[in-house]
């Protein structure tokens, strides 16, 4: 295990030092062990790195705060080792990372395997509700639904020391870390993207994945002009994991074909990146327009909405509009102008949201934004310490019922999953 300053990751390096370099990217909630059925056969080929996600596997809790500057740090931790081009696969999030690589630094990838991955995971509001959850009840929710979510389970039933084992890497991780890698996913989106891809690429799922199954796996292959789709029989989400045999035959087939082994890195044949697409600007919305000299608000009002509210509310609330000018005023103002200024920060923000509401007796708003408290990082013991604090100050009446809002927010936001 190597000793990792703040800007690379803990890793471990198997193979000849001369062989060329395959890296191998964790999902989230696992360590990089969950490779070592692979490692047997991919070692004697390849020089094999795995790393662990910040904060997983005793790594140092340093969390990240986009897939991005996972990368990156990734990028800076094969720097180290003077390894300047590879193979790459990754596990789920792991895959969204080799998705980012890809993009961004398309001359460091030679090849790519993208394992139960997606250009977009979910929702927004699921990944952080998960957060809430995590911030709330701590890991053991999420270490206690792992095996279902991971593994098939006629697996699960015959192989409880593995189920234990990834329910022990949960339960292990820094929830910190695990909040933060929630948020990145919540805002990873590469879809419109997919079409620069340029290198080589193996999709693999399971059959049974539920978490990011064929139908995220076919998304991929059909945006990314030179890829393949393998559908590895009985498996679930960590395929490797799962079905060890098949998905190392895969991987090594794959990348098999596309290296040359050329002085301890991984090459293959140049290839054409086809041009980057041109796309229009979206015309700015016509009422309210920017002050001069100053850009309009309005789409960084939109997007800070969305992350606090969640889309399902904004969706709504624009959808209730029929002409919109009322919901443009509230995104281009109240969130544009005010709720993105620095000199508060979310929490804040959010605790004297709710107090405004509490003294006007604003209900159904102020279940809405208790959610948003919830995401921004306020307890719920905090929760309950602001509207004991209105009830001085705006009237017992007010903050009764408002204590009753708050619970009732609370309750349906952080009871983990049954």
């Amino acid at each position: 295990m190597s000793e990792t300053p703040t800007n690379t990751l803990q890793y471990r390096v198997d193979g000849r030092e001369d062989a060329p370099v395959l890296v191998l990217g964790p999902s989230l909630g696992t360590t990089f062990h969950m490779w070592d059925r692979q490692i047997p056969e991919l070692s004697r080929e390849w020089r094999v790195v795995r790393f662990d996600l910040p904060g997983h596997g005793g790594a140092p809790a340093e969390p990240f705060t986009s897939v991005a500057e996972l990368g990156d740090r990734l990028l800076a931790t094969l720097d180290a080792l003077g390894v300047q081009r590879f193979g790459y696969a990754g596990c789920s999030l792991g895959g969204a990372v080799g998705l980012d690589l890809a993009l961004r630094a398309p001359h460091r990838v030679a090849s790519l395997a993208l394992v139960a991955a997606s250009p977009r995971f979910g929702t927004a509001d699921e990944f952080r509700q998960r957060g809430v959850i995590v911030r709330t009840n701590g890991l053991e929710p999420m270490a206690r639904t792992a095996p279902e979510q991971w593994f098939t389970p006629l697996f699960a039933g015959a192989q409880p020391a593995i189920v234990d084992w990834a329910v022990q890497m949960v339960r292990t991780t820094d929830p910190a870390c695990y909040i933060a890698a929630c948020e990145a996913l919540a805002v990873f989106d590469v879809r419109e993207a997919l079409g620069g891809i340029g290198i080589p690429a193996l999709v693999l799922v399971g059959s049974e994945d539920q978490v990011t199954g064929p139908a995220e796996a076919r998304t991929l292959v059909a945006g990314i002009a030179d890829a393949r789709l393998a559908v590895v029989p009985g498996a679930s989400h960590l395929a490797p994991v799962e079905q060890p045999a098949a998905v190392t035959d895969l991987l090594t087939e794959h990348f098999s074909g596309t290296a040359q082994e050329t002085g301890g890195i991984l090459a293959v044949p140049p290839r054409p990146v086809p041009p980057a697409p041109v796309v229009e600007p979206a015309p700015a919305p016509e009422a309210g327009p920017a002050v001069a000299g100053r850009p309009d608000p309005y789409e960084k009002g939109l997007g800070l909405r969305r992350e606090v509210l969640g889309d399902a509310h904004v969706d709504q609330a624009l959808a209730d509009d029929p002409d919109g000018a009322f919901q443009e005023l509230v995104t281009r103002y109240a969130w544009g102008e005010v709720w993105s200024r620095e000199g508060l920060d979310r929490r804040t923000r959010s605790a004297v949201t709710l107090t405004a509401l509490i003294a006007g007796g604003h209900r159904e708003a102020l279940a809405d934004h208790t959610r948003a408290a919830l995401r921004n990082g306020l307890s719920p013991e905090e929760l309950r310490e602001i509207v004991l604090h209105t009830g001085v100050y705006c009237g017992l009446p007010a903050a009764e019922t408002a204590l009753r809002v708050v619970a009732r927010v609370i309750a349906e936001e952080t009871t983990p999953p049954a």
